[in-house]
């Protein structure tokens, strides 16, 4: 919904555009002392694609989450490089969190450095995160101008309608504190992650329609010994959801899952809105495929800071699988969010956590301006993005045929370069950035999965069906691993294309617009969807 070869070399780190690179050199005088923009730090566009309505008001509370740039980026790439590559013999050796912080977060001097400012201005300075990487904090309107530099004002969507507030321009730091921190977020709340409206067809299978458990595991080659037992799952939302639902769908298909566990984040999701279809989609499609994982769901607020504290206690719970179903194209984010969620990704790839977000339903143009481009987590290096397929079963539940389906998304990233686990598959098309999806499942609508939502029984599809369809199988994997007292599968991607295509369904017809499958990698279905058992023995190396 929203939405290889071995390595021959420690990787540098996955290169973003000039644009975005966290921290900007250009000084501009103030009152005190010299400050420094926070580059990219701005919605971009802004004056151009919406009209200033006003000021906010000076005594609104704001929170901000300031995420501060890792120590040696390029170390920490090329560390991330060995631990998640299968031939190094650092393979598996991930850090803990303190070890992280230790090695790569900044230092408790500068820490304090950064919360002394936030607290002068007259900041309530919150939690500091695992890996000394992330400083919550709140105040009024006023205090955040004066602190950041900035003016917020209120705007007006031209194309949309919708009201939100904004920073004017960059915000700016004294030089010392700007050369620590990457990026405020909070000063506006102009991006709104992304799921898409549910889309139910006719009956199929379920009692509403859509695929059911056994034909989902039937179709991906799921021994009924792979439970994800023992292993545990994250789940990112920006809405809640009922319990009721969960267990009416459960109990259906006799799996005896636990109920989830709820972790609010700055406060919550708020009351249950229009994504409640999508975060009961998730839990069930764990349930379906995995349906023994613990899984904990992530509730935060649909905002900037939101979403990177949301990430951010996801990596600080030591979850080692996450399924992301909520997106929003590269463009529509500021180029210092971008930076600042990577270095959690970044964070939980060293600490041996895997990510797996959708890929969006728009096809090749996530962006949906007639153009080509990609939705944003999935096309983050540190993330393994999931496209979508039309998956047809036998009548015994086997895997029978699967095309790409024409909503999946897929293309080059405009922001990140190519990392070096996927050079193997580089396409001309791509240009030297880095391409999506990696992966592809299940999510074609007809016949989507079977579901129970919001009181009543339909089929959804969409690629934030397939993203928790990938999410439950490197749980179903980690089960194997610690079985055979090898390392959790962690960051994917390094592993997956070692594979070499071995143990995918490869997918070679249907198109998602610019694109179309073909054999091998491409940029509608990735290596394709999974044949679980083949895939965890060549991955276990049995």
């Amino acid at each position: 919904m929203t939405p290889r070869l071995k390595f021959l070399a420690p990787a540098a780190a996955p290169a973003l555009l000039d644009a975005a690179v966290p921290v900007a050199a250009a000084q501009t005088p103030g009152p005190d002392t010299a400050r420094t923009a926070i580059a990219g730090d701005v919605v971009p566009g802004l004056s151009a694609h919406a009209a200033r309505t006003g000021s906010v008001a000076a005594d609104k509370s704001i929170s901000v989450a300031v995420s501060l740039a890792p120590r040696d980026r390029a170390a920490l790439a090329a560390f991330v490089s060995q631990v998640s590559d299968p031939s190094s013999a650092s393979y598996g050796h991930y850090l803990t969190k303190a070890q992280f912080a230790a090695r790569f977060g900044r230092t408790a001097a500068e820490v304090a450095q950064v919360k002394d400012y936030l607290r002068s201005q007259g900041l309530s300075v919150g939690a500091v995160h695992s890996g000394n990487l992330l400083i919550d904090a709140k105040g009024t309107a006023a205090q955040l101008q004066k602190a950041f530099g900035t003016k917020l004002s209120t705007w007006k969507d031209s194309s949309t309608g919708r009201a939100f507030y904004a920073n004017d321009s960059a915000p700016t730091l004294p030089a010392s504190v700007a050369s620590i921190v990457s990026d405020v977020s909070g000063l506006n709340n102009h991006a709104v992650r992304q799921h898409a409206a549910p889309a139910k067809v006719k009956p199929l299978n379920g009692p509403g329609g859509g695929y059911t458990p056994a034909q989902i595991k039937g179709g991906y080659n799921v021994p009924s010994s792979y439970t994800g037992s023992g292993q545990k799952i994250a789940l990112l939302e920006f809405d809640g959801f009922q319990q009721s639902n969960i267990t009416k769908y459960d109990n259906q298909y006799s799996l005896g899952s636990s109920a989830p566990t709820v972790k609010k984040v700055s406060g919550g999701s708020g009351a249950l809105g229009d994504g409640q279809v999508e975060v009961e989609l998730d839990i069930e499609v764990l349930n379906a495929i995995a349906p023994k994982a613990d899984v904990t769901v992530f509730e935060g607020p649909n905002s900037d800071a939101g979403e990177v504290d949301t990430y951010q206690a996801i990596v600080d719970s030591g979850i080692p699988t996450t399924s992301i179903s909520w997106g929003l194209s590269e463009a529509g984010r500021t180029s210092s969010n971008l930076s600042s969620v990577d270095a959690i990704f970044q964070q939980g790839a060293a600490e041996g956590l895997g990510f797996y977000a959708a890929s969006g339903d728009s096809g090749s143009d996530d962006a949906g301006n007639g153009g080509t481009s990609v939705d944003y987590p999935a096309s983050d290096p540190y993330v393994t993005g999931v496209g979508g397929t039309t998956l047809t079963v036998s009548s015994s539940n086997a895997w029978s045929k699967e095309t790409a389906w024409s909503g999946g998304g897929g293309g080059k990233s405009s922001t990140f370069k190519i990392p070096s686990w996927q050079t193997s598959v580089q396409q001309s098309k791509g240009g030297g950035y880095r391409q999506v999806p990696d992966v592809s499942a299940l999510a074609n609508p007809s016949p989507g999965v079977s579901i129970y939502s919001q009181g009543s029984w339909g089929q959804v599809g969409g690629t934030s069906a397939a993203a928790p369809e990938w999410a439950a199988y490197a749980a179903l994997y980690n089960q194997q691993a610690a079985a055979a007292g090898k390392a959790n599968l962690g960051f994917a991607n390094p592993t997956l294309y070692s594979a070499g295509g071995t143990g995918f369904h490869d997918i070679t017809s249907g198109s998602n617009g610019a694109y179309s499958a073909a054999k091998g990698w491409d940029f509608t279905t990735g290596w394709g969807s999974y044949n679980a058992q083949t895939l965890t023995s060549k991955l276990l190396g049995n």
